[in-house]
C-alpha cells in the first residue's frame, strides 16, 4: 500500500474512533432517553474502529496483517501537532472575542 494511502487510512481510522468515542460520551452524559442509547452506540462504534486501527497498526494482534505499521508514529505526531495548533488558534480567537 502506498505511503500516502497508509497515512490517510490510518489517521482517518484513529480520528474517527476518537471523535466517535468523545461524541458518544457527551451524548450519553447530556442526553436523555433515546439520545443516551445513541451515545452508547457511538461509543461502541468508536471502540470497534479503534481496535481495528490498533490491529492494522500492529500494536495488538487481532489476526490481520499490519497495513500501516511504520506510519502510525509519524501520523500520530502530526495529528497531535495539528490539534495543538488548532487549540492555540481557538484560544486566540476566544481571547479576542472576550476582550471586544
Amino acid at each position: 500500500m502506498g505511503i500516502l494511502w497508509s497515512y490517510f487510512l490510518g489517521m482517518m481510522m484513529l480520528i474517527f474512533s476518537i471523535s466517535s468515542i468523545i461524541a458518544g460520551i457527551f451524548t450519553a452524559y447530556f442526553g436523555s432517553g433515546r439520545s443516551r442509547a445513541i451515545g452508547g452506540v457511538l461509543i461502541a462504534i468508536g471502540i470497534v474502529v479503534l481496535v481495528f486501527f490498533l490491529g492494522y497498526a500492529g500494536l495488538i494482534s487481532i489476526g490481520v496483517e499490519p497495513l500501516f505499521k511504520g506510519t502510525v508514529a509519524n501520523g500520530v505526531v502530526s495529528v497531535i501537532g495539528a490539534i495543538v495548533g488548532a487549540l492555540i488558534a481557538l484560544g486566540i480567537f476566544l481571547a479576542a472575542i472576550m476582550k471586544a
